[in-house]
């Protein structure tokens, strides 16, 4: 293995930032690469955290593109393997969630930015930009959430009892019912099964101890995840 020294990674030939993309949906990988187009370099992706860690260090990437939820320990798990032996690439969380405790949790872990997934593809491109050159970027809802986790109570965990009792999924299910979506649009947004939605909301229901959607909706308004 190449011994890294404290600069950052080298650029390739014609310029473009080298990018690395970290999602375990196959088809939002392939939408991301077409629209960044020609304006960074994609050098790799992975759809696991192992998967992420092996070719992160292979391919020595300016800017990670990172998913917060994955099966296997998600975004944080990448971080936190690779912030100490690689510190030269920086992460840029970019993700479906807009939940505080995902945002401050990326951020605590070292992630540069965080940005939702509603971002344009001209966006995002400035967004990696800014990233590599070392400023912090959040879509704009998202920075309040750093400014008063890190401001107010710079040390306190972000801990909810009954939210923990969800899993990565099931919170991402929650939120989208809780704003409106109906069981079709939510299976479209992440890339899974209106069968698989339905199951979901059926253990979400069960753990909070609810029994309909308008339920649901309230306790997640109360809690800030909508």
């Amino acid at each position: 293995m190449i011994e890294q020294g404290p600069v950052e990674a080298a650029a390739p030939r014609d310029g473009r930032l080298r990018v690395f993309l970290v999602d375990d949906h196959a088809m939002f990988r392939a939408g991301v690469r077409a629209e960044l187009g020609g304006h960074v370099e994609v050098v790799g992706e992975a759809s696991t955290v192992a998967e992420a860690v092996s070719r992160i260090t292979v391919t020595q990437p300016d800017v990670v593109l990172l998913d917060v939820h994955m099966p296997d320990g998600g975004g944080r798990a990448v971080l936190e393997a690779m912030r100490r032996t690689h510190p030269q690439v920086r992460f840029l969380a970019l993700s479906v969630s807009d939940a505080a405790e995902d945002v401050i949790g990326l951020i605590r872990a070292g992630a540069r930015g965080y940005v939702t997934k509603t971002i344009s593809p001209d966006e995002l491109t400035d967004a990696i930009r800014r990233v590599a050159e070392g400023d912090a970027v959040f879509s704009p809802r998202l920075a309040g959430f750093v400014l008063d986790a890190f401001a107010a109570r710079p040390d306190a965990p972000v801990a909810d009892p009954e939210l923990d009792q969800l899993t990565n999924r099931e919170r991402e299910v929650l939120r989208l019912l809780a704003r409106g979506y109906a069981y079709k649009e939510i299976a479209k947004e992440l890339y899974i099964s209106i069968k698989t939605v339905e199951t979901h909301v059926s253990n979400v229901l069960r753990k909070l101890q609810m029994s309909n959607r308008y339920e649901l909706s309230r306790w997640a308004a109360d809690r800030r995840l909508v």
